[in-house]
C-alpha cells in the first residue's frame, strides 16, 4: 500500500513538481562502516539520488514495532554523508495502527539534520489503491497538504540559501 500512496502523491502533484521514486534500496548491500569511504556503486547511486532531490518523501510500513530493515539499512548508508542535512523530509504513515515507525524515523532523520514533516493518513485501516486515495476527499487533502508543506519548505530553504 505504501507504493500506492506514493503513486497517489505523484498523481496529485502539480506539473511543476517532479517526483522520482528510487527503486534500488532493496538492492543495497548491508551497511558496513568499513566500506563507508569506498562504497559500492549502488550506494553511490542512492547518495546521488538524495543529493539531487530538493525534498524526500518516505512512506514506510511498520514491522515488529519498528522501521523495516531495508529502509534502516538505506538510511545507515547516508548517516555520515550529509544527504539529509536541512532537507525537507515527509514521513507518511498509511496505517493509523502503526505507532512506532514515525517516531523512530523522525529520530533517525533528526540526527541526520533532516527537516521532518510527519503525517498519518486517515485510512481507517482499509487497504486502498492509488485511485481510491485520490478520490477520497480526506486522504487526498492530507496528501496535498504533505506536498504543500514540502514545497513551502523547499521554497523557504531556497530563500535562505539564495
Amino acid at each position: 500500500m505504501n507504493g500506492e500512496v506514493l503513486q497517489a502523491i505523484n498523481e496529485l502533484s502539480s506539473d511543476d513538481v517532479t517526483i522520482t521514486q528510487f527503486q534500488g534500496i532493496g538492492g543495497l548491500p548491508h551497511f558496513n562502516p568499513d566500506h563507508e569511504a569506498n562504497p559500492p556503486a549502488s550506494v553511490l547511486q542512492w547518495r546521488a539520488a538524495l543529493q539531487d532531490a530538493h525534498a524526500v518523501i518516505i512512506c514506510s510500513p511498520e514491522y515488529a514495532h519498528g522501521v523495516p530493515g531495508v529502509l534502516k539499512n538505506a538510511l545507515d548508508w547516508v548517516v555520515g554523508t550529509g544527504e539529509f542535512m536541512y532537507k525537507p523530509v515527509a514521513l507518511i504513515n498509511a496505517s493509523p495502527s502503526s505507532l512506532f515507525v514515525l517516531p523512530q524515523l523522525t529520530e533517525t532523520l533528526t540526527v541526520m539534520m533532516g527537516n521532518v514533516h510527519a503525517v498519518t493518513l486517515s485510512m481507517l485501516g482499509k487497504k486502498r489503491d492509488e485511485l481510491s486515495m485520490r478520490l477520497d476527499e480526506t486522504v487526498s487533502a492530507e496528501l496535498r497538504g504533505v506536498l504543500a508543506e514540502l514545497i513551502s519548505a523547499v521554497d523557504s530553504g531556497r530563500a535562505i540559501q539564495g
